[in-house]
């Protein structure tokens, strides 16, 4: 069976997002008041603990990114419904919307409750991008946290030692090299951010753009249209004659 290839999922767009994603933690949780806004398990811990305290503001402050991160996944799933007959793809839609999210992001200021909708925000682009961007060469992943690739590369090392194929042992390496992606993002971040505080986002803005630009590119037609190795090698020189 022949399987439909994507730009959005290929390997570069995967490590470009990826490292958005490293970036993206990194910048909350040294702008923003030390806290990781790409995934919600954190947030629904402290909702449960702050309910219990009946602490019902501080019930709100970790409601918003969980509801927001909701809307990201229910807005990107609408998104692919609505726009698949459009001329743009609709994951270059999702990308356009997560660009002009981050830059008003950058226009929030530092401190208190500024900190509070800026984070909700960035949940909601981490939102949209996990549900857009799910597969690389058909591995199934995720670009704004690492526990899952974690999981999923050390299973398919665990199947190699065990079925010697070697499909597993390179679709691991495919998913450590996207966590090691994440890394560089954050090692990134932390030095821009740093630097450039709320500013340094603007670097994650350019590369949501690298990935709007590289989505016009046919993946299929650069295939169908290179060379074969095998071909050009058996190829008679009288053959190009006839």
């Amino acid at each position: 069976m022949t399987i439909k290839r994507q730009m959005s999922e290929t390997y570069v767009v995967a490590a470009i997002l990826a490292s958005a994603g490293g970036f993206l933690d990194a910048y909350s949780y040294i702008v923003r008041g030390h806290v990781f806004a790409n995934a919600q398990t954190g947030n629904i811990v402290l909702l449960g603990m702050r309910f219990f305290e009946r602490d019902w503001l501080g019930c709100a402050k970790y409601l918003m990114p969980i509801l927001m991160f909701v809307a990201g996944v229910l807005l990107a799933d609408r998104l692919r419904v609505k726009l698949k007959d459009s001329s743009l793809h609709w994951r270059q839609y999702i990308i356009l919307i997560e660009a002009v999210t981050l830059v008003a992001v950058t226009f929030i200021p530092v401190g208190g409750r500024f900190n509070i909708i800026a984070n909700t925000l960035i949940s909601f682009v981490c939102s949209l991008q996990v549900e857009s961007f799910r597969k690389v060469h058909s591995i199934s992943f995720a670009t704004t946290m690492c526990t899952g690739n974690l999981r999923t590369a050390t299973e398919h090392i665990s199947l190699y030692r065990t079925e010697k194929d070697p499909e597993h042992l390179s679709s691991a390496m495919k998913l450590y090299g996207i966590i090691l992606f994440f890394i560089i993002g954050v090692i990134i971040g932390t030095l821009m951010c740093t630097a450039l505080e709320r500013a340094g986002l603007i670097f994650v803005v350019v590369q949501l753009i690298a990935v709007f630009i590289l989505m016009f590119i046919d993946v299929e037609k650069l295939e169908s249209e290179a060379p074969s190795p095998d071909t050009n090698s058996s190829e008679n020189p009288a053959d190009k004659n006839e």
